[in-house]
């Protein structure tokens, strides 16, 4: 039902030199239930008002002073807005028939007309026309989301560029849980702990050692969404060396602006008894 509403709602155009033609197509649409329709008996304003309205469906006559459908069509061929032809010809010369399909119409209606196969030809024409809408939106979302992802990607390289090309000794991803993604350097060594998503073994925990105070007012930093600068972290490792750090991270979101975690470099400042 959906679709034939559509189809009903498709802006049409009529384009005939003889009035007689122009009251008998615009009556056999409006008894269809067609409500978008349009007439011109001047071939020269054609490009124009398709250029205005995009109209689904052109009924063309081919024979007309002025300027005959063949030449109409090639004029219609310069929108570049558009690569389809939504036309269908008028004609009552058979041997035209061949020819308007080689010039890129998609059907032809035969003089005098036959009311029946007239209208089924339109409606025939106008539901391949709706397909190929929706396949035509549907490959510029396609395209726009190909393109937003690709902003994404060059925005993520870049901010890994331009932190690794900082003096750090690691670069780090966690999660929104806090869980370590991605870790480049020897930060295992450096912090004593170690990566399951990385290396598949259990989670181990890590060293004691840690000034708490300290960990305790970066942990509520990250808790706010916050970034941080060379943030100082201090540790004792077990052989009672003291370990001194700098870190420094920043929030992830994604395009629907929703918290993905932190990522951020560190580096090792000094060690001693």
């Amino acid at each position: 039902m959906a679709v034939e509403l559509d189809i009903l709602g498709a802006s049409i155009l009529i384009v005939d030199d003889q009035e007689a033609n122009v009251r008998l197509l615009s009556r056999l649409l409006a008894d269809a239930g067609y409500r978008r329709v349009t007439s011109t008996r001047d071939p020269t304003q054609v490009c124009a008002l398709h250029r205005q309205t995009r109209f689904d469906l052109i009924l063309l006559d081919l024979q007309m002073p002025g300027m005959d459908g063949f030449s109409v069509m090639e004029g219609l061929k310069t929108n570049t807005r558009e690569s389809y032809l939504p036309v269908i010809v008028l004609t009552a010369q058979p041997g035209h028939k061949l020819r308007a399909l080689q010039a890129g119409a998609k059907d032809f209606i035969s003089k005098p007309f036959d009311l029946v196969e007239a209208r089924t030809r339109i409606h025939n024409m106008l539901e391949v026309r709706l397909l190929y809408r929706r396949l035509e939106a549907y490959s510029e979302e396609l395209e726009r989301a190909v393109a937003e992802r690709t902003a994404e990607l060059r925005e993520s390289e870049a901010r890994y560029r331009s932190l690794t090309e900082l003096a750090s000794d690691w670069y780090w991803e966690q999660d929104e849980l806090g869980e370590f993604t991605k870790v480049s350097g020897p930060v295992m060594e450096m912090l004593g702990i170690r990566v399951p998503t990385l290396q598949g073994d259990a989670a181990v925990q890590p060293a004691d050692g840690w000034d708490e105070a300290e960990r305790s007012v970066l942990q509520a930093s990250i808790a706010a969404r916050q970034p941080f600068l060379d943030y100082a972290l201090h540790r004792v490792a077990p052989d009672g060396s003291r370990q001194q750090f700098r870190v420094s991270g920043q929030p992830m979101f994604d395009q629907a602006c929703r918290f993905i975690g932190y990522r951020g470099i560190g580096v090792e400042m000094a060690a001693g008894k």
